[in-house]
């Protein structure tokens, strides 16, 4: 906030020549800050209430029925994407059958502490797997560049409706902080569970039940105590970006898939204090009233774009790897985004012919060979291989590192020669560019911390562009950010519903 309520009264009945005692409300629609220049402007659309109280809800509430008996739709996964598409079956008069191989939220963030204390990962319990996906524990930032502007709104409203801050309604880029993300999930299995949903964790889809062209549901195994599961129905497959053998269990029965573009890089860490004092060109930093700045960057190197990717300010890197033999980082910021340091993916566009061969697979076995060689650095362990990023830019070895917030830990290592070149001399240049434009971020301050891969699936479930079925078989609808088809929370939510929709549709056809 960059001033009380009471300030802004009176700043709006003094702009419109009126007595502050006669606005009973001020409701924000928007607000951003504009920090381009060193008078920084926070903008804000406003809605005033004179003489009346608000008689609106800030947002649409959605009365979610009891589907005990409905129809069922299997809904595999309960990230962004499944919660949403079971939310919006209920909306439609359906039944979701969940399925999630991870625990429930709370009980996951038990294995994230095991990451840090005993530097081991849990297969099928981390930072990517569990409910609420890769976001629960990643930052739960709500950005997107999505068009469909109604979409976002029905978004963000039911995730108000479940216990988010409404400022995420008229922040330019809303977060609800990992802090507070678990509680609005729980709230959403609840709601699922109230209406008669069914939601099982530490299950884990084996293979689709084929009849010809159709799935006619899933088999899949209870984790916990081995047994074997058939489920019929139609089946919405959001499995996220990390289910590698959900992507070789398509490829090895020919369900039709393709190799998808992502990006590759790091981890970039400052101490929030200096991004602060670049982005508010102020050596004092925010001050008391501005939030921890952000930053974002974006070159064209060498024919492939280089950015910033999911920006956390007053945040943390988290070990986000799915197997033992695997270093990946990620980022994270609590919702007062109050930490030391600040971080954001700084990738590399990586297109399929980039790399070598035809199988639908290269671009994930791609990431995996570059997750390794990092774990094989990083004196296997979860010790991620780091660098001084001016040492980075000019190719020398870092004697030591700054302090960081990856709690397992950072090694000295080589960067610019341990990393694929194409990735590495993209990443050199671009920031040297970024150091042009911005004063003071090309320094030894700052850290550089491998390996960013999940960016997004490396992977395209192919689907019909109207129906949202998989392109062959009937009653499969690949959604979200696994199937290829999304890039965050929201645009994986916004994929949710819409696939719902369409499942929807066809239970009707089926049934009739």
């Amino acid at each position: 906030m960059a001033a009380t309520e009471e300030a802004l009264q009176q700043q709006v009945a003094d702009e419109m020549g009126i007595d502050a005692r006669t606005i009973r409300s001020v409701r924000i629609l928007r607000r951003s800050i504009d920090a381009r220049h060193r008078n920084i402007v926070v903008n804000l659309s406003l809605r005033i209430y004179i003489n009346e109280e608000p008689t609106d809800d800030e947002y649409l509430r959605i009365d979610y029925p009891c589907v005990e008996g409905k129809p069922r739709v299997i809904v595999v996964g309960a990230g962004p994407a499944g919660l949403f598409a079971a939310l919006r079956l209920i909306e439609l008069g359906l039944r979701p059958v969940v399925i999630e191989r991870g625990k429930d939220v709370h009980s996951r963030k038990r294995d994230l502490a095991q990451i840090t204390r005993n530097q081991k990962i849990d297969p099928e319990s981390n930072y990517c797997f569990g409910e609420g996906g890769a976001g629960a524990y990643s930052d739960g930032k709500l950005y997107t560049r999505s068009k469909k502007r109604g979409s976002v709104e029905r978004i963000l409203g039911i995730f108000c409706q479940h216990g988010a801050s409404t400022n995420i309604l008229a922040d330019a880029h809303p977060h609800i902080g990992t802090d507070r993300l678990p509680q609005v999930i729980e709230a959403m299995r609840n709601t699922i569970l109230n209406a008669g949903g069914e939601v099982h964790f530490q299950t884990r889809m084996e293979r689709l039940m084929l009849d010809g062209g159709k799935v006619e549901g899933i088999e899949a195994t209870r984790l916990d105590t081995g047994e074997q599961l058939s489920m019929r129905g139609p089946v919405i497959l959001a499995t996220g970006h990390s289910a590698r053998d959900v992507y070789r269990y398509l490829a090895s029965s020919d369900i039709e898939i393709e190799a998808k573009g992502l990006a590759i890089g790091v981890r970039l860490e400052h101490p929030a204090e200096l991004i602060d004092q670049i982005q508010y060109h102020n050596r004092q930093g925010r001050g008391r009233w501005l939030p921890a700045a952000e930053y974002s960057f974006t070159e064209q190197v060498e024919g492939r774009g280089v950015y910033s990717f999911c920006m956390c300010p007053g945040g943390f890197v988290i070990p986000a790897a799915t197997d033992n033999q695997q270093i990946v980082v990620n980022g994270m910021s609590p919702a007062n985004r109050g930490g030391r340091w600040s971080n954001s993916g700084m990738v590399v566009q990586i297109n399929p012919e980039d790399v070598e061969g035809d199988s639908p697979l290269r671009m994930m076995e791609y990431q995996e060979e570059i997750e390794r060689q990092c774990w094989l650095q990083g004196s296997k362990t979860q010790r991620a291989p780091a660098q001084r990023m001016a040492d980075f830019v000019n190719r020398h070895l870092s004697y030591d590192l700054p302090r960081s917030s990856y709690a397992p830990g950072l090694i000295s290592a080589p960067l610019h020669f341990l990393l694929p070149s194409p990735i590495a001399s993209r990443l050199r240049q671009g920031f040297q560019r970024f150091g042009q434009r911005s004063h003071g971020f090309l320094t030894n301050e700052a850290t550089v911390i491998a390996t960013e891969t999940r960016t997004s699936a490396p992977v395209r479930i192919l689907r019909d562009r109207e129906r949202l079925q998989h392109v062959r078989l009937a009653g499969l609808f690949p959604s979200g950010e696994g199937a290829g088809y999304a890039g965050g929370i929201v645009s994986a939510a916004i994929d949710g519903e819409r696939c719902a929709e369409m499942a929807a549709e066809y239970v009707e056809q089926i049934e009739n």
